[in-house]
């Protein structure tokens, strides 16, 4: 295991890169402590395999150099920086069994034969192939071989790190759950440094320590899933962690009063001088609460999702959303309310401090 440290790490696929757009992963300065469970969260397209390919050795940053621990690694393969990968696709060796594929890495570093033995039976038995450990892979489904796939990262015990590249894409909804379960269970019990790309928050939110929110080849935010629901350093993480999202109220602002179209709210702090600049009034639904009083909304459609609704309102010309008990009643002309202790100012799509 290690301490995988990014230092003015950048890639670009064009030859000569000019301006930040050319950079399919800008600048990255960060550590990733040894031991970890990481997650790199973000949309189709922006950067998250890129820089897992960049830990493994698959792909050489274009700038920068990364690090295992004291070691600069930028120029070994893969191989010298004893990495272990799960692809999103199951690659296996379908003539041998499924025991074989898992007791494969293991020969070939020359493990003793009883060490590889109880490796692979607790391994068979975490990813649930047990039953099926002397049949052959090409004869199973396309789950149970990316079973396999995670098994063969999850048997070595004597890697860097373990990276998982959207492991779950062809696993059933139920076995996502029971293997991010699993996942875990293994990180507390070995500590291995752990790496996990998806574009599925509730993925990222349940496997990592802390998530990687990446958004147009730019790292926006590196925090455990609390601070990112609580406290998202930008606006595309308050988009895209929660469900729904973040509402986002373009405002002006006067010292601790937001103005919103012709309507005020106060503001949990003052606000610095931000002339010029686009500034957002971020909060989340669970924030926000119709009631008789407050400002004026108009309600276009409630969505009852069980425990509670999801009320779709428009404020001001801006359509916003906001949570509501399951058996709360809506009044006949609705406002709307927000809690100070949830709220967030943006300029130019970053947090702004507020004083006091």
């Amino acid at each position: 295991m290690a301490q995988i440290t990014f230092d003015r790490i950048r890639h670009s696929y064009y030859p000569d890169p000019q301006k930040p757009e050319d950079f399919a992963l800008r600048e990255i300065n960060h550590s990733f402590e040894d031991g970890g469970a990481y997650a790199l969260l973000g949309p189709s397209g922006c950067g998250k395999t890129t820089l897992l390919n960049i830990i493994s050795g698959l792909l050489q940053p274009s700038h920068g150099h990364l690090r295992f621990d004291d070691q600069d690694v930028t120029n070994l393969s893969t191989q010298e920086r004893n990495i272990a990968q799960v692809f999103q696709f199951p690659v296996v060796y379908d003539t041998m069994s499924v025991y074989e594929n898992l007791a494969f890495p293991l020969r070939n570093r020359n493990v003793p034969k009883q060490i590889i033995d109880a490796k692979v039976k607790e391994t068979l038995e975490m990813i649930g192939l047990s039953d099926g450990a002397h049949r052959k892979a090409r004869r199973l489904t396309a789950d149970k071989k990316q079973k396999i796939s995670l098994g063969r990262g999850l048997v070595r015990s004597d890697v860097n790190a373990i990276l998982f590249d959207e492991p779950l894409t062809v696993i059933d909804p139920h076995m996502k759950w029971e293997l991010r379960s699993q996942l875990k269970k293994l990180h507390r019990r070995f500590g291995h440094t752990m790496i996990y790309v998806t574009h599925d928050q509730t993925e990222a939110l349940t496997f990592a320590d802390q998530v990687v929110v990446m958004y147009e080849g730019q790292v926006v935010q590196i925090g455990t899933p609390a601070e990112l629901f609580e406290r998202p350093m930008h606006t595309f993480v308050g988009y895209f962690i929660g469900s729904p999202g973040m509402n986002l109220l373009p405002v002006d602002t006067d010292g601790r009063m937001a103005r919103i179209g012709d309507h005020s709210v106060e503001l949990p702090g003052a606000a610095p001088d931000l002339a010029g600049r686009k500034t957002d009034l971020g909060i989340r639904p669970e924030f926000t609460r119709i009631s008789t009083s407050g400002l004026p909304v108009q309600i276009r459609k409630v969505e009852d999702v069980g425990r509670h609704k999801i009320i779709r309102a428009v404020l001001d010309g801006q359509e916003i959303a906001a949570f509501a008990g399951e058996d709360e009643s809506l009044p006949a002309d609705p406002h709307v309310q927000f809690d100070t202790a949830g709220m967030n100012l943006y300029a130019d799509s970053w947090r702004v401090e507020l004083g006091a």
